[in-house]
């Protein structure tokens, strides 16, 4: 029978040993945990580096058995409002846990997503159940969680997941689900991770659904980026005053892996910054170029007429 396991659980760390990338942080929240005692926790940093994760496994190692009776997971960015602090996480947060530690937890996601109502009521429930609950916040951004919250919080700052943690976590995957993947295709997605183990894992399961021999040019198919090499030639055309040709490139580039104005544009900003050919000054400047380009892109501009502004910027 095939295996329908969603691999971001079936290789989701279930223990603190298991959680790779954020040893010292892995080291102080196992001491609370150990301590059968801990504060209210912060978790911030960007996605797929381990939040959610930490926050299960503390769960799992407090309460063991009984950690579903005593463990609540809320998003907050599909409850965002002031009812679900008042009514969901009260009633939880009123209630005895099971088993000898004194305390449940209430691990909110996403928790900067909360309207600023919301998140003034929740600092009222966590001052007055502090009991018999403790809270587990995570969020991308901590400066959009008002302060009397983060004075409440301990509170842990994630980073991206270095080269070497990612390169071992995919040849981990690869020897278990019996993939072959060579030394330029580890780099493609340890590229294109940008730290996020999930993106990688969702990436690893899509690629063996097709080959299981995972070469370059199929991860870059399906993520749907334009090989670095590809935006080298674009650039390089700009460069050397090859306007019209560069962007006919541009655009067969777009058309043949379906990016967007903004998907491209970041793998521009990318090669700009990599590229040997240009010097510091002129490298500045084009990051600066890109960065307005951006801006108008977000305000609605036409993708396709920025980017040919930017190119010839790039020829000018």
């Amino acid at each position: 029978m095939t295996d329908s396991t969603i691999w971001t659980e079936k290789y989701r760390p279930q223990t603190f040993e298991d959680i790779k990338g954020q040893k010292k942080i892995v080291e102080r929240i196992k001491a609370f945990v150990d301590q059968k005692n801990m504060p209210h926790i912060l978790l911030a940093g960007p996605a797929g580096v381990g939040k959610s994760t930490i926050a299960l496994v503390i769960a799992k190692e407090l309460f063991h058995d009984t950690w579903k009776n005593n463990f609540l997971e809320l998003n907050a960015s599909d409850e965002r409002g002031i009812d679900v602090v008042r009514n969901t996480i009260k009633e939880f947060a009123k209630t005895r846990g099971l088993g000898n530690v004194p305390f449940k937890i209430i691990f909110l996601d996403e928790c900067d997503s909360l309207t600023k109502e919301a998140q003034q009521a929740l600092r009222r429930t966590m001052e007055n159940f502090v009991t018999s609950t403790r809270f587990v916040l995570s969020c991308n951004y901590s400066s959009k969680i008002i302060d009397p919250i983060q004075s409440r919080c301990t509170i842990f700052r994630f980073k991206p997941l270095n080269k070497e943690d990612i390169k071992d976590y995919i040849v981990k995957i690869a020897t278990r689900e019996e993939l072959k993947v060579d030394d330029n295709s580890i780099e493609a997605l340890v590229d294109l991770s940008n730290g996020d183990v999930r993106k990688i894992t969702n990436i690893l399961q899509s690629c063996s659904s097709i080959d299981h021999n995972i070469t370059e040019e199929l991860v870059y198919s399906l993520v749907s980026a334009a090989e670095p090499k590809e935006i080298q030639d674009i650039l390089k055309l700009a460069i050397n005053k090859r306007f019209i040709q560069a962007r006919g490139l541009l655009l067969d580039t777009m058309l043949k892996h379906g990016l967007s104005g903004i998907d491209i544009l970041k793998q521009i900003q990318k090669e700009t910054l990599e590229m040997e050919s240009i010097s510091d000054e002129k490298r500045i400047e084009l990051l600066d170029k890109c960065g307005e380009i951006e801006f108008r892109m977000v305000e609605g501009s036409d993708e396709f007429i920025q980017l040919e502004a930017l190119l010839a910027h790039f020829a000018k």
